[in-house]
């Protein structure tokens, strides 16, 4: 038998009974499909943090209080007080880090903020006047605070254009005073439509000086976190080295593993982000190849159902010289033609519901998330559903080859 007939003799045993075809094809639909879904989506999401992280700059250092998460029950770790302003002073002295060119402590939280009848919850941020250069971004109506007023203690706050929005609507807000925690503060800037940047959506963010903040809205003496710029790329790991030390000395630290604090590089934050997302991802798609396995079963059913009902068909081919590896083939390569068309499908559907998804995404919540289609989620798409068409077909094309030809002849 050639493979152009074997082909059509194929084609012609699932075109006798379509309805059945479909169904079986089906399941293999909804797995490849839920796969390619989460596979698009996943690497969508990876590629709009890791571009968010970027933006931040590569010789941006964070240090955090607690110890660095490694799981789920670390995470509560990173709440302490660790951070105070001794330390901040000694990171400061360029003895002990002779490569930070700028500091920024950062102390953030939530509260409601006030105008008139108006109330609105964001995300309060303290830092300093350099928050705008090292986030890359400036008001797009008025002013940032300067550095006497974040020595001052200045009640002045920029505002998240969506702050603007829900307090202010289309009234001009700049020079307006919102109450936070029982105090004024003068509206002196807005920034524009930023979005989310990094891990802070700037359209909900309402930016103090820290000073105020620890003062007057928080009531802390510490910090949640400290920025620092290494002044050359070249100088990164070297400044690490030395925060390490200066605050391991801070804190009478000797042993390395009790450290109450964590230093974290862009690049060491891109891979962590990396990792977890890549990890989720695959997670997700082991889930979702469940339901393959539920298909395969199906075709499987449906291969063994098709064998007895074509017996006699079996045995009339091969009184006329079909051999077990013709019986075999034929029956094998149905079921991968079912598997691979519904594996197929599958992935458009896949992509296209990402696609839909992602520009639900982008309008919705204003976030420049591409759609993104991995090249390995659609081998992965192919070849698993091709494998399960070789898996689940071969019982059932076994069965058919070794069926002997005169019982089948005289089986009705």
């Amino acid at each position: 038998m050639t493979l152009r007939h074997l082909f059509h003799t194929s084609v012609a045993g699932l075109t006798a009974h379509k309805s059945r075809s479909l169904l079986t094809i089906l399941g293999i639909v909804i797995g490849i499909t839920s796969i390619i879904l989460v596979m698009s989506l996943g690497t969508g999401a990876q590629n709009l943090i890791l571009g968010q992280v970027k933006t931040i700059g590569s010789k941006v250092i964070g240090v955090a209080p607690g110890r660095q998460p490694k799981g789920p029950t670390d995470f509560l770790s990173t709440f302490t007080d660790s951070l105070k302003p001794r330390d901040l002073e000694l990171l400061r002295n360029k003895s002990n880090v002779p490569h930070a060119a700028q500091i920024m402590p950062v102390v953030f939280g939530s509260q409601a903020a006030v105008y008139g009848s108006e109330t609105y919850r964001p995300t309060i941020f303290g830092a300093t006047e350099l928050y705008a250069e090292i986030y890359n971004t400036s008001p797009a109506q008025g002013r940032s605070f300067t550095a006497d007023e974040v020595k001052s203690f200045a009640d002045v706050v920029v505002i998240g254009s969506e702050i603007k929005t829900q307090l202010f609507g289309f009234d001009d807000a700049v020079n307006k005073k919102i109450k936070i925690n029982g105090r004024n503060f003068t509206v002196i800037g807005i920034l524009g439509n930023v979005g989310q940047t990094s891990f802070l959506n700037f359209d909900k963010v309402a930016f103090v000086p820290y000073t105020t903040a620890q003062q007057y809205i928080f009531g802390k003496k510490y910090f949640d976190r400290l920025t620092i710029e290494a002044d050359a790329d070249a100088h990164v790991a070297e400044t690490v080295d030395d925060i390490k030390a200066t605050l391991r000395a801070s804190h009478n630290i000797t042993n390395p593993d009790k450290d109450d604090f964590f230093v974290e590089t862009q690049a060491e934050a891109m891979q962590t982000v990396s990792t977890i997302l890549n990890v989720l991802t695959l997670f997700l798609a082991a889930v979702a190849a469940i339901s393959l396995v539920v298909g395969g079963i199906g075709i499987m059913n449906i291969m063994l159902v098709s064998v007895t009902e074509r017996t006699r068909e079996i045995g009339l081919r091969k009184a006329l010289g079909a051999t077990d590896g013709n019986i075999l083939s034929q029956f094998l390569l149905e079921a991968i033609m079912l598997t691979v068309i519904g594996g197929v499908i599958g992935i458009l559907l896949g992509a296209l519901f990402s696609f839909a998804i992602t520009q639900v995404i982008n309008r919705g919540y204003g976030l420049a998330w591409e759609f993104a289609l991995p090249l390995n989620a659609v081998l992965l798409g192919i070849g698993v559903s091709s494998g399960i068409g070789l898996i689940f077909g071969l019982y059932p094309a076994s069965q058919a080859s070794r069926k002997s030809p005169i019982e089948s002849l005289r089986y009705e």
